[in-house]
């Protein structure tokens, strides 16, 4: 299961908020060890960035995914 939390400032560090509904069903409790992936890319951002190269944009999306360990 997946899901998204949200960065908020906690002191001088952050912290992320896990919403209820994945900490109930993991059955997360406090001081378990939880493995934060670095989030991926929004393409749709990058809209207009590969211009001018010879990449297609199916090419460009497949170097991006090796990127992520996917």
């Amino acid at each position: 299961m997946e899901a998204v939390g949200k960065a908020r400032k906690w002191g001088n560090s952050l912290g992320v908020v896990l919403p209820n509904e994945f900490v109930r069903d993991e059955n997360i409790e406090e001081g378990d060890e939880v493995l934060i992936l670095k989030k991926k890319p929004d393409l749709r951002a990058l809209r207009g960035i590969i211009k001018g190269t010879k990449m297609t944009g199916q090419q460009f999306k497949d170097e991006a995914r090796k990127s992520w360990g996917d």
